[in-house]
């Protein structure tokens, strides 16, 4: 038991000196690895890379302001925005591919791709039928559906409960 918190005293310590650079890096790793008997990942490291991650993940937020600044605020014409809606869909959608095969959460690039999509789907139908909400709605409900597919294809309750709220909010829109 002594030796133990010893043992966590000096690992820590070592920690705080490669953290503060007080030691050159590989130093440090070497006595990392001596102390722990080389079955050591170092917990600041985990956290780091568990905060980069969670970075990137938020950047993928980004993607959905991204895009309404596009179709609402630049004078672009709807032929070059649709291109610049799908790229932005497509990288979520890659990216969450990515994420699965690696192993890590790929729900939030496929959301912000699933309301890119739901957005920009929603806006050029709009202006291609201006007074034909049925058209609107009818593409609504193909994005629901797609939705609802996701989430039973990959198990994701997030996009099965999306995609019935949306029916049922789009279902009182047109009844109510």
């Amino acid at each position: 038991m002594l030796n133990e918190t010893r043992k966590k005293i000096i690992v820590n310590e070592i920690n705080y000196w490669k953290k503060n650079r007080m030691l050159p890096e590989q130093y440090c790793n070497y006595l990392l690895a001596l102390y722990t008997e080389g079955h050591s990942d170092d917990e600041s490291e985990k956290e780091v890379r568990r905060k980069k991650f969670w970075n990137s993940q938020f950047l993928f937020f980004l993607l959905v302001p991204l895009n309404l600044f596009l179709i609402h605020f630049t004078e672009l014409s709807i032929t070059l925005q649709i291109p610049f809606s799908l790229f932005l869909a497509l990288f979520g959608i890659l990216f969450a591919f990515y994420y699965s095969k690696k192993g890590k959460s790929f729900q939030i690039p496929l959301l912000v791709s699933g309301l890119n999509i739901l957005v920009s789907s929603a806006f050029f139908m709009a202006e291609i039928f201006p007074n034909n909400n049925e058209m609107l709605y009818m593409i609504i409900f193909l994005n629901c559906a797609v939705w609802l597919f996701t989430g039973w294809k990959f198990r994701l309750p997030s996009f099965l409960i999306s995609g019935i709220l949306a029916v049922v909010f789009v279902l009182a829109a047109i009844f109510i």
